[in-house]
Formats: C-alpha cells, structure tokens, sequence
C-alpha cells in the first residue's frame, strides 16, 4: 500500500512498497483511510531496509495548497456570513417590547406585570448578548478568510511550479548580495550584507530541494 511520508515541511511524498516510474498514476492512502490518485514524479530514495521506495507525487485532480487555502477561506467566509447573519437575527429578536421599554416604565415591584417585565428585560439581555457572541465569532471566521485568501497565489515546495520560483527569487537574492557587495546598492545597516548572503543561502537550500522533487533526473 502507498501511503504519505511527510519528506519536508509542507511537502508529502509517496512511500510505496513497490517501484513505480514517472508519469505513474498511483492511489495513496492517508492515515485516515481516505484514498487518492496521485502523478509520481522523481524517485528520492529506498529505505535503509529496501523495504519502501519514495517518490515526489501531485495530486491527479489537481489539488495543491492554492486549491487547499482557496477552500479554506471560502468556508470561513461562509462561516463568517452566516454568524452576521446570526447576530442580526438577535438584535432584531432583541427588539420585542421596544415600544413598552422605551417608555422607561420602571418595574412595578408587586403588580401583576413585575414577573413578565423582568422575563421581558432578561430575554432581550440575552439575546443581545448572544448577538455579540455571533460577532466576535463573525470577526474571527472574516479574519480567517483573509488570510487563507491571501495564500491562494503562495507557492511551495509541494508544487511543481516551486522549481521556476526558487530559481527566481535565487537570482534575486544573488543579486541583491552582489550589488551590496560592488556598492550597487545600499546597505540600510551594519548587517545587510549579512543578511544578503543568509538569504542566498536559504533560496539555494531550497532550490536544492525543488530540483531534487521536481527536476528532470537523469536515466
């Protein structure tokens, strides 16, 4: 059986107890039983043992981390919609009596109305308060939902695409270290150049990684 192997941060991988080949549509299983096809694409290794083989994989449907935070910030926005929704509800239920208590009546302690416009104030109370209570919950799912919706462009190296993005922000960063270097550009402080070359070595680093999950490998 194929199951995911967690082989980087947020990249999972293929461990298979038999060799596939590129371009092979397998199905992999996750921890919770649920199946799905998957593209194999680069070999990254066998086990010390032999006993299982790794592979760089895509999903066949095409979903990836863009299609996971656009879903994400869809459900959140919906879940946002609907506790406004929710709120208003209350506050308008909040409004039963409106009429009697904007008059200010105070409570008649005693009268026959006294248990009825305490019951009415207590209602209205509460309700207001669960209105707030759907607000904040409001907020939270809104905010949510920005941000999943602001990872829906975000590449990784779960993606294929990650191979050109590294190359790119590599050349960038190579750069920016050369020109600090040659005076091209500016240093802002004392450890910008510092920086520079942190930040090389990062995108190099992953660069790697993109290469060996997605490059072309040789025969």
């Amino acid at each position: 059986m194929n199951k995911y192997y967690k082989y980087a941060p947020n990249v999972f991988v293929a461990k298979c107890d038999a060799q596939h080949q590129k371009g092979d549509v397998i199905s992999v299983c996750s921890k919770h039983g649920t199946e799905r096809d998957h593209i194999v694409f680069n070999f990254l290794g066998t086990s010390i043992n032999g006993e299982f083989h790794y592979y760089s994989i895509v999903r066949l449907d095409g979903y990836n981390a863009q299609e996971h935070a656009k879903a994400k910030a869809a459900k959140y926005g919906e879940w946002a919609t609907n506790a406004a929704i929710k709120s208003d509800a209350c506050v308008s239920a909040a409004m039963e009596g409106h009429e009697f208590l904007s008059l200010g009546e105070p409570i008649k302690v005693g009268h026959h109305s006294e248990q009825r416009h305490r019951a009415l104030i207590a209602r209205n109370h509460a309700r207001m308060d669960k209105s707030l209570e759907f607000q904040n919950k409001a907020e939270s799912h809104a905010s949510k939902a920005a941000y999943w919706a602001g990872r829906t462009d975000v590449i990784n190296l779960s993606m294929p695409e990650s191979l050109e993005y590294y190359e790119h922000l590599l050349e960038i960063a190579q750069d920016k270290h050369t020109g600090l270097k040659s005076g091209k550009y500016q240093k802002q402080h004392s450890y910008s150049l510092q920086y520079a070359k942190k930040e090389v070595n990062e995108c190099k680093k992953k660069l790697d990684l993109a290469v060996k999950l997605w490059g072309e490998q040789e025969e």
